[in-house]
């Protein structure tokens, strides 16, 4: 049961990619600066935790549904995972939203839409 959360991103992120090919949102559509995004988005996520880690404020819980292998003091290797699970999440659901949206003023803009 010590891999279930880590698991579970892992499913999860294939779900958040499986969307993002089905709707060509961010890395189907533009993979170099998606790949980009991606590495500097987890670059700071992972920065602003060394600095937390550093500076006391965040700590490793124990749970039963975690691997429990760390990679450095209080990080867990669920930690960075979750940071990647985080930046695609955020920017396929943006991508989709400015799509939505765009999608919506269009409509608005030729008159065919029916509000």
């Amino acid at each position: 049961m010590g891999a279930v959360y880590l698991g579970a991103l892992i499913l999860f992120s294939g779900c958040m990619l499986l969307l993002d090919r089905r709707f060509r949102l961010f890395f189907w559509r533009d993979a170099v600066s998606a790949a980009i995004v991606t590495v500097v988005g987890f670059a700071f996520f992972l920065a602003w935790d060394a600095a937390g880690i550093a500076g006391g404020i965040f700590f490793r819980g124990e749970a039963a549904i975690a691997t429990g292998i760390v990679l450095a003091p209080e990080l867990p290797i669920e930690e960075p995972v979750f940071l990647l699970f985080l930046v695609l999440c955020t920017m396929v659901i943006y991508t989709g939203a400015i799509r939505v949206l765009s999608h919506r003023r269009a409509l608005r803009t030729s008159g065919k839409d029916r509000r």
